[in-house]
């Protein structure tokens, strides 16, 4: 996340990280949820605070990019910016640590623009159990049940990317409206903690959720992450559950390196090349680009 002291703008392309505006109309990329979060620790401090900052960078980035960015909340608001020649840029937050407990931070961060929050970021925070904490066999918490029913009446979608296999099944349960896994791939192609099984994919399709295909290289493949071989998670989807429940989810700028061929968002493209090598139909090429999410913004956040 950009901010004032930072050597450049959103709005200028650079050589650092994979985003910025000008590369992701490059990449042909014209909605990017961008995620607020505070450091990775079981109490972070000052992570209320952290995350109002990064939300008012946020906006100021996209006040000093009028022309070609949008902070967007609904389906309707990413349609104008997409036919305004805009980047449709939503807000989300990666690890709910940063409500401090305190359920009326839900409702106002969903003033401010929220509209996607993940449970946790792998630690462990007071609404559930992360990857990291597997072995406890711990899931939501009674904060936890409680966030994700605030989320369900406020149109915020549940992320269940991060939360550990428990965690997952207790939202299944909790959650009344489809889920989405922001950033995850599959457990039986690349065997890491961060992927989800085949249970887990057929669950979250059954009740309209959508995964985001993660290009962190250890979740894409032990030895040879690349494009090719994220595209084998696409197809892992696909074959277990149909092509309506899978999408793009990247976390660029959330990862040190990435696969080969998708170096930052301007290779997108190479994606949209390698479904077509392995004929599928445009129908299901744009489902997977962002269709699939597109529906599952609307069905939630209205």
């Amino acid at each position: 996340m950009w901010d004032d002291r930072s050597a450049f703008g959103l709005g200028e392309r650079s050589t650092l990280g994979h985003v910025d505006i000008p590369r992701l109309m490059d990449g042909g990329v014209d909605c990017q949820v961008f995620a607020v979060s505070s450091s990775r620790e079981r109490t972070p401090p000052y992570a209320l605070r952290t995350a109002l900052e990064m939300i008012d960078v946020f906006y100021r980035e996209c006040e000093r990019n009028v022309e070609t960015i949008a902070p967007v909340t609904c389906y309707q608001e990413i349609v104008e910016a997409v036919e305004g020649g805009r980047v449709a840029a939503m807000l989300s937050i990666e690890g709910a640590d940063v409500i401090e407990g305190e359920l009326s931070m839900l409702r106002v961060f969903h003033r401010l623009g929220v509209r996607m929050v993940g449970l946790v970021h792998s630690l462990r925070n007071l609404l559930a159990d992360g990857v990291t904490d597997r072995r406890t066999g711990g899931g939501l918490s009674e904060l936890g049940v409680q966030a994700v029913e605030e989320m369900d009446c406020l149109g915020v979608i549940v992320d269940v990317s991060h939360i550990n296999d428990a965690g997952f099944w207790d939202v299944m349960e909790v959650a009344k409206g489809p889920v989405i896994a922001s950033h995850s791939n599959c457990r039986a192609v690349c065997d890491h903690p961060r992927n989800m099984t085949d249970e887990m994919i057929g669950a979250l399709a059954e009740g309209g959720g959508v995964m985001g295909m993660n290009f962190a290289p250890s979740f894409v493949h032990a030895t040879d992450p690349s494009v090719e071989t994220l595209v084998d998670h696409i197809d892992h989807v696909v074959e277990l559950v149909g092509p309506d429940h899978v999408g793009l989810g990247s976390d660029f700028d959330g990862i040190p390196s990435t696969p080969v061929g998708l170096e930052d968002v301007t290779k997108m493209p190479s994606i949209t090349s390698e479904l077509l090598k392995r004929d599928y139909g445009e129908e299901d090429i744009r489902k997977i680009l962002g269709g699939n999410h597109l529906r599952l913004m609307k069905q939630v956040i209205g």
